[in-house]
């Protein structure tokens, strides 16, 4: 039985072998094979035990290693350091014991102190025990969640713990830790959460000045002792602070109107203020489900649900786990509509759904808030099996957004039964493969996993003999001369010839919405309404099957929102398309230069520019291996109906080996006025030479002039004019009139300042994307906004008159190399 050739749930593969296994929601049993080192990504949550095997260090590109909820037992492995690009690791929920493990002197096992990229240390709920390590804890490290609850630590808590600076919520609760609070722990002021309840922690209450972010304090259940004085510059933002049973013999609560809890402290039992000394439970949630509309009375087969639009089916279901939500008032119901609302509209920008229903929020019992999902199928009974891959995918790689005050999540999908056909007593056989859950005894899953492995060994040869012949398509060659196997890809479908002609109306000119080098673009309808964008190759432009099929495969491993999605691709009959997500409001240029009928004030460029700098990041610093871009200009930067910032235009993009050096290229290509200088001269691309354009757009932005007009370059006019001492840095004559002259934009001078911070001669000199996208995110703060909002308008509140489409533009394809002696390639 071939798992990539059938539509087994749970298994991802490429080039014909698993690469990855998701076995979440499963109940399956038995042990956790080391062999499961041989996979990328790992996310596991079912009933197995044994240990964490150490094979997995063998793992180096592993991005994300979830163990969550299952029965493991023993030491963290000390090869867990070896696991250098993880970004998320988390044991919650397990048996774990021993220490936590550090780097040998020797170098020979790398521990957690070396996962400095990682952002998500999740081990709660395990018998860690031992002292928290000092060693962990550096300046460098880009951890926001340190999530150590219910554990057996003990000692102190290390200083060292001050310099993780990023940390943005801190659980140490129920422990058995000693000491005093280190006084540098206000050095983490990006902290909102801090838990250190249920300790032996002693001294005097630890100092928070400066911590401006922090909304919960949790400190119960220690022995702190002195006074608690709320006037002595605690944030303005606490809403919750838990200090029952210590300590405490007097307290000050000033002007302080929130929550603030005392009682078992001598303060109180010497009958202090009692609006603070009553003891209160922690607030649960309310009953809650989404309302259905008037539905009449509805008769459901057992095996079906209702909808919240009274249609039965079988929805795609399971349970979101917020880890650290940050909002007291558990009453407010609105907090669970907000969910649907979001789930319901990221699920709709895949494919239509009839509804999305939230239902039963509620704690566990150490404060995990858990809510059920359903998402339904629109017009039909069940979702078929790419449907719930992409919605699968949607959680698993964060697509869906939280709404503000749920932090992150986990998600936990139910069983869904077959795809494709009603169950029937019949089809019993065939329905196993398509099954996540059923109970399986543990040997069953011992062999079942063991000749995945196996499989996966066989398909590797096969697949890197095909490779030694060249023969990287195969039967789905244009030539049909071979028969090696397609890739076998994470999300993207493989369109056939006939349905993207029967989609695009057989490529009609009425469907034609824009050309360029690479061919023509079409708009293509989808049976349920659905648009999509489909590239199609003209036949001078048409790549090696080994070209196209690296494109492609490059293309499926990008995800974000601020990136055009690869939708799918078609490879027959002598044809090369590419299938995206189709982008109705034009691109940035139009809008700066009026065609589109979209104005952009202020607060929207910042919008934007946010959006493409965050889309770019994750190309240089989250994609595996990192890609540069190579071609970032405003015609490239795509927007939606929210006006969202993406990113668009692969065509040119670069993959970067991992060791941090530059690419030497032999064609340097890019397009005229956007074009890094450094790059041009020493033909060596970085991640530094996308800097350099988004430098160029940013100024683009400011002035809505072009890069080069009239043979004057927009980045040596605007150095030349810069006076840091005149009102607008004496740029007056540059700015786009349509921001508004009358008042300086908030921010106006940090954000030319980062422009010109961008097209620095020497990269070296420039900043990285993602300290591009934390500027913006501090000039929009002073400009009154949340930069982790979504974009709260809509191109329909403007008239937008012959709108062009993005596709349809005379300069998004276009290459210029009239500057330059050596040929910038066009695509």
């Amino acid at each position: 039985m071939d798992p990539c050739g059938s539509k087994w749930v749970g298994l991802t593969c490429t080039n014909s072998h698993i690469t990855m296994i998701v076995l979440s929601g499963a109940k399956l049993n038995g042990t956790l094979s080391g062999d499961i080192g041989n996979l990328p990504e790992i996310l596991v949550s079912c009933n197995f035990v044994g240990t964490i095997p150490a094979e997995l260090g063998n793992l180096p590109r592993l991005g994300m290693l979830s163990l969550y909820s299952n029965n493991l037992r023993g030491e963290i492995p000390a090869t867990i350091g070896n696991l250098s690009k993880l970004v998320w690791l988390d044991i919650t929920d397990n048996q774990i014991s021993g220490l936590l493990p550090v780097s040998s002197g020797n170098n020979l096992n790398l521990g957690l102190d070396n996962l400095t990229f990682c952002q998500h240390f999740h081990f709660g709920k395990n018998n860690i025990s031992g002292s928290l390590p000092a060693q962990i804890f550096n300046s460098n490290m880009r951890l926001i969640h340190l999530l150590i609850d219910s554990n057996n630590l003990t000692g102190s808590i290390p200083p060292t713990l001050g310099l993780a600076n990023k940390l943005e919520a801190l659980r140490l609760d129920k422990n058995r830790l000693t000491g005093s609070v280190p006084p540098n722990l206000n050095n983490l002021t990006s902290l909102s959460e801090l838990h250190l309840s249920d300790n032996q922690l002693t001294g005097p209450l630890p100092n928070l000045t400066g911590m401006n972010q922090l909304t919960y304090l949790y400190l119960k259940n220690n022995h702190f002792n002195g006074s608690l004085n709320l006037d002595a510059g605690y944030s303005s933002q606490l809403i919750l602070i838990d200090l029952q049973n210590n300590d405490i013999d007097d307290a000050s609560p000033g002007d302080y109107s929130k929550q603030l809890l005392l009682s078992g402290t001598p303060y109180c039992n010497r009958g202090g203020n009692s609006k603070f000394c009553g003891s209160q439970l922690p607030p649960s949630p309310p009953p809650f489900s989404t309302p259905f509309e008037n539905c009449p009375t509805t008769n459901c087969p057992s095996d079906q649900e209702e909808s919240p639009t009274c249609n039965c089916s079988y929805p795609f279901a399971g349970t979101l786990l917020f880890r650290f939500y940050s909002f007291s008032n558990m009453g407010n119901w609105t907090h669970f509509t907000a969910v649907e609302v979001n789930i319901d509209k990221q699920a709709r920008q895949l494919f239509s759904i009839d509804s999305v229903s939230v239902q039963n929020p509620r704690l566990d019992g150490n404060s995990y808030l858990d809510v059920d999902i359903r998402i339904f199928p629109a017009d039909k009974l069940r979702f078929n099996y790419s449907e719930i891959i992409s919605l699968s995918n949607m959680f698993s790689n964060k697509s869906f957004v939280a709404p503000d005050g749920f932090g992150p999540y986990l998600f936990i999908p139910n069983p869904y039964v077959d795809f494709t056909v009603p169950p029937s007593p019949s089809s019993k056989s065939k329905r196993l493969p398509a099954i996540i859950g059923g109970t399986v005894a543990s040997v069953v899953v011992v062999v079942v996993i063991a000749g995945l492995v196996i499989y996966a060994i066989q398909q590797r040869k096969e697949a890197k003999k095909a490779k030694e012949l060249s023969l990287p398509f195969g039967s789905w060659d244009r030539s049909n001369s071979s028969n090696s196997i397609p890739p076998q890809l994470r999300g993207p479908r493989m369109f056939t010839f006939d349905d993207l002609k029967k989609f695009t109306n057989n490529f009609s000119e009425d469907n034609s919405i824009g050309s360029g080098g690479y061919g023509k673009v079409y708009r293509a309808a989808l049976p349920d309404g659905t648009l999509l964008a489909v590239k199609r190759a003209q036949k001078e432009s048409t790549q090696g099957a080994h070209e196209f099929k690296t494109e492609i495969e490059m293309l499926s491993r990008v995800h974000h929102r601020n990136l055009v999605s690869l939708i799918g691709f078609c490879f027959e009959q002598g044809e090369q398309m590419l299938v995206y997500e189709y982008i109705p409001n034009g691109n940035l240029k139009e809008s700066l230069t009026g065609k589109s009928g979209i104005r952009l004030d202020w607060r929207r460029r910042l919008r934007i520019a946010l959006g493409a700098a965050r889309g770019l990041a994750y190309l240089h610093e989250l994609a595996d291996p990192s890609i540069v871009h190579r071609d970032i200009k405003s015609s490239n930067i795509l927007l939606d109906h929210h006006l969202n910032a993406k990113v668009s235009d692969f065509g040119l993009s670069r993959q970067l080996s991992g060791d941090g050096k530059g690419h030497i290229t032999t064609q340097v290509k890019g397009t005229m006025g956007y074009l890094d200088p450094e790059y041009y001269m020493t033909q060596q691309l970085t991640e530094k030479s996308d800097v350099y354009s988004f430098g160029i757009l940013l100024l683009e932005i400011l002035t809505a002039r072009k890069p080069i007009d009239r043979g004057r370059y927009i980045v040596r006019e605007v150095r030349n004019a810069m006076d840091k001492a005149k009102d607008f840095y004496g740029l007056h004559e540059f700015l786009d009139p349509v921001l508004g002259l009358g008042t300086k934009p908030p921010g106006f001078e940090r954000f030319v300042d980062l422009a010109m911070s961008c097209v620095e001669e020497s990269g070296d000199r420039r900043p990285s994307m993602s300290q591009v996208a934390k500027e913006i995110e501090t000039i929009m703060q002073m400009a009154g906004m949340d930069p982790q909002a979504g974009s709260a308008t809509t191109s329909d509140s403007f008239s937008s008159t012959s709108r062009p489409h993005p596709y349809n533009s005379d300069t998004a394809y276009d290459y210029s190399g009239g500057v330059f002696t050596q040929k910038v390639e066009p695509k």
